[in-house]
């Protein structure tokens, strides 16, 4: 029997890929649009007829993350109220403070949507018995920290605000950031606003986008899709779902600790918030912002970095060689066999890395 010509299958996976990224998935992002301003209707006439009052701020119960340390997650808890002027406070943050206070070099980890600091534990342990100190929040709404319960509360500002404010609480310096997903668009500006404090970078599956272009939609397909399935399930978004869908090896005990600081809808609105802050468009604060940083990157920040990407994450993929762009002198290694959530698939081979990386031996 004649075998088709190899060039006749390298064409149609040409045709069925833009097929999907030009017909099927626009539809379906239109589709969830559609019924997201149906769902915005329902919504609204349910706020008249059936009022109901809620606190600004909840606080998850501790017994909520009851048996995380079966999972790997035993670390002593601190907290702090930080000072947001006028004699107020902002909601109570939590982090992880491991290793020697005097140690030389300190490890600031930050996480991104829908995660928290859990998503570290693989890697604290390793870090701290290489001799440094390794510090990871809780950005407000997430993990342990308390959560407002309006998504109108969250900004980005917050974020860079908090994490500012934390920085200046613990008295920090010579810092080794180690950011993915949201981490990176929150903790990379906030380098940019005070470079002083930090050493060195170690940027992981994240980004820095200014707004989409024409000439970069198909790319961003897959961000859309994940954007507009977020606001369609706003507070009801499937926490346990995602993780169950995103890592390579999902297991009960982890995707319950996942789920742990968001007992209810109440308190997810942070995390129903987070995907929509992205820009779409260049015309916003954030995407000015994620510009001034880029422009940081590029022309100011000249101290070692270091880039991870894991192969397998079609959100943020492609989007290393944004950063290794802006920084010409960057170490890069590819992560194999992990997919976004890279510090859950591959937490000890990261820690080898970023070890080898602040001895200069990578």
């Amino acid at each position: 029997m004649c075998q088709p010509h190899p060039g006749v299958h390298r064409a149609m996976g040409k045709v069925k890929y833009y097929l999907k990224r030009l017909v099927l998935f626009p539809a379906l992002i239109f589709t969830l649009q559609v019924l997201y301003y149906m769902k915005l209707v329902v919504e609204l006439a349910v706020s008249f007829a059936w009022p109901q009052k809620r606190p600004m701020v909840v606080r998850t119960p501790e017994e909520c993350f009851r048996g995380l340390e079966e999972a790997g997650y035993p670390f002593r808890p601190n907290y702090v109220e930080l000072p947001a002027g006028g004699g107020k406070t902002l909601p109570r943050v939590h982090y992880i403070d491991e290793g020697p206070r005097d140690a030389a070099e300190t490890i600031l980890c930050l996480h991104g949507e829908p995660s928290w600091s859990f998503l570290y534990r693989h890697m604290v342990p390793g870090l701290v018995k290489a001799g440094y100190r390794v510090v990871v929040p809780d950005f407000i709404g997430f993990g342990k920290s308390d959560k407002f319960t309006f998504m109108d509360s969250y900004s980005h500002d917050l974020h860079c605000m908090t994490l500012r404010l934390l920085l200046d609480h613990l008295r920090l310096r010579n810092i080794t950031l180690v950011c993915q997903d949201w981490g990176g668009l929150t903790g990379l500006p906030v380098v940019k606003d005070c470079p002083y404090l930090f050493s060195r970078l170690v940027i992981m599956n994240t980004g820095l986008p200014t707004g989409f272009m024409p000439d970069s939609l198909i790319k961003v397909i897959p961000f859309m899709i994940w954007r507009n399935f977020a606001q369609l399930f706003g507070t009801a978004l499937p926490i346990g779902r995602i993780f169950s869908k995103a890592l390579v090896n999902p297991n009960p005990d982890v995707l319950k600790g996942y789920e742990a600081p968001f007992p209810s809808a109440l308190y997810r609105a942070g995390a129903a918030q987070w995907p929509l802050l992205v820009p779409i468009t260049p015309n916003t604060p954030v995407a000015a912002d994620m510009q001034a940083t880029q422009d940081f990157l590029a022309s100011e920040w000249k101290k070692p970095a270091l880039v991870m990407f894991s192969d397998l994450d079609p959100i943020t993929r492609g989007m290393e060689k944004v950063f290794l762009k802006l920084m010409p002198h960057a170490s890069y290694k590819v992560v194999s066999g992990a997919r976004h959530f890279l510090q859950e698939d591959k937490g000890e081979e990261l820690t080898t890395h970023i070890i080898s990386f602040i001895g200069d031996k990578l």
